[in-house]
């Protein structure tokens, strides 16, 4: 099975995904919203929130198991995805679209060396 893996972001090694453009989006893969199933319930942080890189952030809860979320980078959370409350089946839908999760000021942008690039996280996939 093929997923898309968009290049205009990049991935941690638990399936979440950073935009690279500030405000940092944040949300998690194609593969790992096929893993989960159908998500229920994601609980996120509060705007004005901390998060901290590769630290659980919130939870992703699904037909077939509850989820940590990690961090790819840290900062301050500056918008939270309010539609997921009433929709959370967007994170399904539109894993790198409307099912995004968080926004974030980073405060270490030295993180990003960290992450994989499309190509690389291709290969974890795989």
């Amino acid at each position: 099975m093929s997923f898309d893996v968009p290049d205009d972001r990049n991935y941690l090694a638990s399936h979440e995904w950073a935009t690279t453009d500030e405000p940092i989006r944040i949300g998690i893969s194609d593969f790992a919203q096929d893993e989960l199933g159908d998500v229920v319930f994601v609980e996120l942080p509060d705007e004005g929130d901390t998060i901290a890189h590769d630290e659980p952030f919130g939870v992703v809860e699904s037909i077939k198991a509850v989820s940590d979320l990690h961090a790819p980078i840290s900062g301050e959370v500056v918008t939270v995805n309010e539609a997921l409350h009433d929709q959370p089946e967007l994170v399904n839908e539109a894993p790198y679209g409307d099912g995004w999760l968080l926004e974030v000021e980073p405060s270490d942008e030295s993180e990003f060396e960290e992450l994989m690039d499309a190509d690389e996280y291709e290969d974890q996939i795989a």
